[in-house]
């Protein structure tokens, strides 16, 4: 199963573990794809970390949220909630995300449930997040965990699923196109 390395700042700084050791784990661990997340930080210093990672890393580079980033990057990834603060309506949310970043770029959505599952499915996107599989230590938000019901709501969906949320290596599913790992890329 294909791996997406989800670096997130705020757990790189409070690991100490450098944005340049993150990306050799990543790279070690044949990551295919990065997904840089950053809630507290500017535009610029997120933009800085972009560059640098492409600079590094020649697979996958996908921004959480900072759409305005989209030239320095392959794609973005939206949870719903930043789907919302764009327009109450997800589906319209997805048109102007879709309509910023334009078709050759990747856009992806977290999904928590198969009520969201098949809107995604009417929405233009590349994938989907699909999770948490079990509980976090990266997201203190999370509404429910799916375990392993988590597969059988990934076949309902149309696009590619990352399973998200507490993903180990060793986690198998047949629904699945990439396991989503964070804290467990670093000790």
């Amino acid at each position: 199963m294909r791996l997406y390395a989800l670096c997130d700042q705020e757990l790189l700084d409070k690991r100490s573990v450098s944005l340049e050791e993150f990306i050799e784990i990543a790279k070690a661990n044949n990551a295919e794809i990065i997904q840089y997340r950053n809630k507290n930080a500017d535009i610029a210093f997120i933009k800085q970390q972009l560059i640098l990672i492409r600079k590094k890393f020649d697979g996958f580079l996908i921004v959480n949220d900072a759409y305005e980033l989209i030239d320095f990057c392959d794609g973005v990834h939206v949870g719903q909630e930043d789907l919302k603060a764009i327009d109450n309506d997800v589906f319209k949310a997805v048109q102007i995300l879709r309509s910023v970043i334009k078709e050759e770029k990747l856009l992806g959505i977290s999904t928590h449930n198969e009520k969201e599952v098949l809107e995604a499915n009417e929405m233009d996107l590349n994938y989907i997040g699909l999770g948490a599989y079990r509980q976090t230590s990266t997201k203190t938000d999370i509404a429910s965990v799916l375990g392993p019901n988590l597969d059988a709501i990934a076949s309902k969906s149309k696009h590619l699923v990352a399973a998200i949320g507490g993903v180990k290596f060793d986690d198998n599913f047949s629904n699945v196109a990439y396991r989503v790992i964070a804290s467990g890329l670093i000790k």
